[in-house]
């Protein structure tokens, strides 16, 4: 297989109530991305382009990973979740066969900055029972390398150590990764798995072709075995993301995922009827 990186500029998106972001990739690029489905950049010290939120709303077949850089968010659902993500905690939640919950950010001193990434579920388990998981910032593990890289671990093995997010359905490894001007950063890529790389700070160079990315950019890497991140003149912020590969057709339409149209039909037919969540409150 050639060995090529992809390129795709992140869009300028208003969703929820209204809130103001940066998608990386989204319905569009579906299968690129396999098991992945969306990335979204949220980001603002505004609180206008954030307060409105992401009220109440259905999810099913999918799992939603919310990493928060700096800023607070309010979160609530029909599992009888309820806690506020904090600057540098994660929420790893999966819908699975229906949730419905809301995401509030809160105000702010200073620049609130977050994402969040979609994982597709395979078909055996999209109407698995919904699950929750917070994790607190001080859970999650760094990873200081010989040249001042340094990588957070949400996800996956580095250097000894593990992430705190495990008994993942689609297996991911999940690292914010800051690699300091003039050093490198390299992973390995694992046979059957999809990996992107998303510059969200600073400018970042790529191997093979060493081809220069700003923040903002997402790169997908195709018969590549081995990523290797370069920093230039400045300071490189980048989420390196893998995940086994699904392979199964993607019915999508808003907050849910599913095979088929057929069963995308279920689940709306299901919610307008009162009849989505399949799992009630623990």
């Amino acid at each position: 297989m050639e060995q090529r990186l992809e390129v795709i500029r992140s869009k300028p998106t208003i969703e929820g109530a209204g809130v103001h972001l940066k998608r990386a990739f989204g319905f569009h690029e579906v299968p690129k991305f396999d098991p992945f489905l969306l990335l979204d950049d949220f980001g603002s010290d505004d609180p206008r382009d954030y307060i409105l939120g992401f009220p109440w709303h259905p999810h099913r077949g999918i799992e939603t990973v919310t990493y928060m850089k700096s800023g607070m968010v309010k979160h609530e659902d029909s599992i009888g979740n309820k806690g506020i993500i904090r600057s540098g905690d994660v929420q790893w939640m999966t819908a699975g066969s229906g949730i419905v919950h809301q995401e509030m950010p809160q105000q702010y001193e200073g620049r609130m900055r977050g994402f969040q990434l979609w994982v597709n579920l395979p078909a055996s388990h999209k109407m698995m029972p919904p699950r929750y998981r917070e994790v607190k910032s001080e859970q999650i593990p760094e990873v200081v390398l010989d040249d001042g890289v340094v990588v957070k671990l949400i996800s996956g093995e580095l250097g000894g150590k593990r992430g705190p997010v495990r008994d993942i359905i689609v297996d991911t490894e999940y690292f914010d990764v800051v690699v300091p001007s003039s050093k490198s950063f390299k992973y390995d890529i694992k046979d059957g798995f999809k990996t992107f790389a998303y510059v969200y700070d600073g400018r970042a160079l790529f191997k093979p072709k060493k081809m220069p990315i700003t923040a903002g950019d997402v790169v997908i890497f195709h018969g590549i075995d081995k990523v290797e991140v370069n920093a230039d003149n400045e300071t490189a912020h980048v989420l390196l993301v893998s995940g086994r590969t699904i392979n199964e057709p993607v019915a999508w339409y808003g907050p849910i995922v599913m095979n088929t149209k057929e069963e995308l039909d279920v689940a709306f037919r299901e919610y307008q009827e009162g009849d989505f969540i399949k799992h009630q409150k623990t």
